[in-house]
């Protein structure tokens, strides 16, 4: 790997100063038993409990989004070079990326692995390939390779997830002269996807997708709902990389990586229970549940709407609260969920939180809701707004403290 690939999708960061950091108790990284989604099919897929069937194409990618409940909707496409497999990827051969609350997933055509991260209760972030020879999807766990290569310092040392928007040359290789950002549901609408094909309709606004260095139209980027024309579309799963998936991937990767620098911070801080301990837990907690409320998240200034049927199968999952209302209802007119506060709350990565991490983060999060503090930090939620995420947890949040109401 050269420098030239920082840019990238799933740039799986190291630990703070030095990998070695996270090999010590009460972590170590490489060698402690995983507690995520795939880490709990490798055995299955062992026995033959479970099975993967290989087809010409992608492989065994279809049979392993099903095993996973990853929906094919969810499909997103990255043509900038990245992943173990840089070398098979570029503007004619992008990356297709999927994901669900747990796990994301990506395929490279004529890739020799499926590439897997995966949110962990244990280890923040653990990584894996599932092979693509023919009736061998064999699973390894990458506790090196990933972070060596990946090591991100823009993940202040934990192993994540980084999503950036860069200017592409017509190779695929990020442009060394051109703006790079980290993108999430802050990053403003008109800086993000640069490097990645985009599906879908937002009015006026633009935004840096579909795009290569020296394109003299960038306006035939905007309001694409068709991508035959760019590349051969066939080989993939769907046509599509939809602009609603995107915007709820970005929202997602950061809430996860939120919630591995609390799993792995907050697990040493505990450990030492020293006078640094109850900091550490009011810091983890409040960038947490600033995140989870989507404190600072860019405004938008005209209605979006995918290709896909990424937004109706999503919001159909709930859960619904007595008046059917739920987290994951879209608004995609002037802010992307109806009810900003982050449907990872149900997650297993959030549930299985260090119990004083936990504690004091629905602390923060309902203190927010009821007014207590945050008037001017969290001026975009109206007075109905924390009403209705309030009755919705109360109702839906499993495993909810006594003291919620």
């Amino acid at each position: 790997m050269t420098a030239r690939v920082v840019p990238l999708l799933l740039l799986f960061g190291a630990a703070r100063g030095s990998a070695a950091d996270w090999e010590r108790d009460p972590i170590r990284y490489s060698t402690a038993p995983a507690d995520n989604v795939l880490n709990r099919l490798a055995p299955k897929l062992a026995d033959g409990t479970v099975r993967l069937e290989y087809q010409a194409g992608t492989g065994h990618l279809k049979s392993l989004l099903a095993a996973l409940n990853v929906p094919e909707s969810s499909q997103t496409l990255v043509f900038t070079k990245t992943s173990l497999q840089r070398h098979r990827i570029g503007p004619a051969t992008p990356r297709a990326l999927y994901f669900n609350d747990d796990v994301y997933v990506g395929f490279c055509q004529k890739g020799d692995v499926i590439e897997v991260a995966a949110p962990d209760a244990r280890l923040g972030t653990a990584f894996y390939t599932v092979s693509q020879k023919p009736g061998d999807p064999t699973v390894r766990r990458q506790a090196d390779n990933c972070l060596l290569c990946h090591g991100s310092s823009a993940n202040r040392g934990v192993p994540g997830h980084v999503l950036r928007s860069v200017v592409p040359e017509r190779d695929g290789e990020p442009s060394l002269s051109g703006s790079a950002r980290r993108v999430d549901h802050t990053t403003p609408f008109a800086e993000r996807w640069g490097g990645w094909y985009v599906t879908g309709t937002h009015g006026a606004m633009t935004h840096r997708g579909n795009q290569l260095a020296g394109d003299r139209e960038p306006g035939a980027g905007q309001n694409v709902t068709d991508l035959a024309g760019r590349f051969n579309v066939k080989p993939y799963l769907t046509p599509h990389s939809d602009v609603v998936a995107l915007m709820v991937l970005e929202h997602q990767a950061g809430v996860h990586n939120r919630l591995a620098r609390a799993t792995l911070e907050g697990r040493i801080a505990l450990q030492h229970e020293d006078a640094g301990t109850e900091r550490a837990i009011r810091e983890l907690g409040d960038e947490l549940a600033d995140f989870l409320l989507f404190r600072d998240e860019a405004r938008l200034t005209a209605e979006v709407a995918g290709t896909s049927s990424f937004r109706a199968e999503f919001a159909k999952r709930g859960p619904f609260d007595n008046r059917g209302r739920s987290l994951r209802q879209f608004d995609l007119r002037t802010r992307l969920f109806k009810y900003p506060c982050s449907y990872l709350v149900y997650s297993d990565a959030f549930q299985k939180l260090p119990a004083e991490i936990k504690e004091y983060t629905l602390r923060r999060v309902y203190a927010v809701l009821t007014g207590a503090t945050g008037a001017k930090e969290f001026a975009h939620l109206s007075t109905a707004d924390r009403q209705a995420i309030r009755e919705i947890l109360a109702d839906t949040l499993p495993d909810k403290p006594a003291w919620w109401r």
